[in-house]
């Protein structure tokens, strides 16, 4: 029987014994945190929902469609709470409309990870670190028309989480990163569902495109979480006073997925990770290794060239898990008092995120406040029983937009 080892993360791969725990890591995941408690309690779906500021997260088209002339929002989200008070994740977003049009904004976001103290061999202290992490976002949107509408994010990704010290014997220095977003709308806010009204809206987003990212003065770089989303969002006036969204995302991460190597670092099953950004991007949508195939007696199979037996179907099977969905609904009340609850899936096999979202939401005149609950379902959460909030404030309404293929924001 051919020995197996599990390399270090860096190296993207993954020991056969452990494709049950095949997850797919990247560089500065806190870039894909979601920063407002509306979506977040809405089971971390916000693709196509109605425009807010924190648009420029989800989906920097839909901005378009605003009938607000700006908007400013400040969202707070304790991290590991049962753990440490010191680790926070802060977003800062919003937007000004131009004109009919042009729509630009910005946002930032912070996460600070606590402070933590450096020892040397002897466990003499060193240092005292607080490493932190930021992404300085500007956005623009256009709409083509009454109904579509395109977005493009330029951002600045700053990661320093070890001070410059050494780190198992190699020197480090802080994550530098720029990145794009590029985003597509569809909005109809005339639509009848049988003897109701509504709207219903899709969005489709590529994110975090951008360079590899060296914490290390070697050459090991790790990718950026470029990751795919396809969103929909259909809303029901049920009357003068009361309406309900449905919405519903489904992402994948476009990042190589880790192989199954030997003790020697020969590949086996899947690709070589290390490869550039765009050869990623393509490679991510095929290159899953599978489950190698065993014989009578527990062994791995191997074929006569050397390489080893996959078992049929499990490859595609793995793509497919590698997909997450985030879906949620809204109820709104005379466009004061909002009541959200939601559903988000991962699978075991690519990190069992899977949790219960709830929040609550108010508006009242020029400002807005929600709240956000999760309840995990499958493992512990760094947000498990934290609550979340989001504050907005509107600016003025946007007395300029177009009247067909605007939707007030929620």
């Amino acid at each position: 029987m051919l020995p197996f080892c599990v390399s270090a993360q860096n190296s993207g791969a993954t020991d056969a014994s452990e494709l049950q725990l095949n997850t797919i890591t990247t560089a500065v995941p806190f870039v894909q945190i979601t920063p407002d408690s509306r979506s977040g309690a809405m089971g971390d779906a916000g693709t196509a929902l109605s425009p807010t500021s924190n648009s420029l997260f989800w989906n920097t088209s839909m901005l378009s469609f605003s009938e607000e002339k700006s908007e400013i929002s400040l969202s707070y989200s304790p991290w590991l709470q049962n753990l440490a008070s010191d680790i926070n994740l802060s977003h800062l977003a919003g937007y000004m409309r131009l004109n009919d049009r042009n729509v630009i904004g910005g946002s930032l976001r912070y996460f600070s990870l606590g402070e933590i103290v450096f020892t040397d061999n002897n466990g003499n202290q060193t240092l005292t670190h607080t490493p932190t992490e930021f992404e300085i976002l500007g956005g623009y949107a256009y709409q083509l028309n009454e109904n579509f509408s395109l977005g493009l994010n330029g951002k600045f990704i700053f990661s320093n989480l070890t001070a410059g010290v050494n780190v198992a014997g190699a020197s480090t220095k802080p994550g530098l990163a720029g990145a794009a977003d590029l985003s597509f709308s569809y909005l109809n806010d005339d639509v009848r569902y049988g003897g109701t009204r509504g709207s219903m809206a899709f969005g489709l987003t590529l994110n975090n495109i951008g360079n590899k990212i060296s914490y290390t003065l070697e050459n090991e770089r790790d990718f950026l979480p470029t990751n795919l989303k396809l969103g929909s969002a259909f809303t029901f006036d049920l009357d003068t006073y009361n309406s309900l969204t449905w919405a519903l995302d489904v992402s994948k991460l476009l990042v190589p997925s880790p192989p199954i190597i030997n003790a020697n670092g020969e590949i086996l099953s899947g690709y070589d990770p290390n490869i550039g950004v765009v050869p990623g991007i393509l490679q991510s949508f095929y290159d899953a290794p599978g489950a190698l195939s065993r014989d009578a007696n527990g062994d791995f199979i191997e074929n006569p060239d050397g390489t080893y037996q996959v078992e049929d179907g499990t490859r595609f099977q793995e793509e497919l898990s590698e997909i997450m969905i985030g879906t949620g609904i809204e109820y709104w009340y005379n466009d004061l008092f909002a009541a959200r609850a939601g559903y988000f899936y991962e699978n075991l096999k690519k990190g069992a995120r899977q949790h219960l979202t709830f929040g609550i939401g108010l508006k009242y005149k020029l400002f807005g406040i929600d709240f956000s609950y999760l309840t995990s379902l499958r493992r512990n959460n760094p947000l498990q029983n934290t609550i979340r909030f989001t504050m907005r404030l509107y600016l003025g309404n946007n007395s300029g937009a177009q009247s067909k293929g605007s939707v007030k924001p929620q």
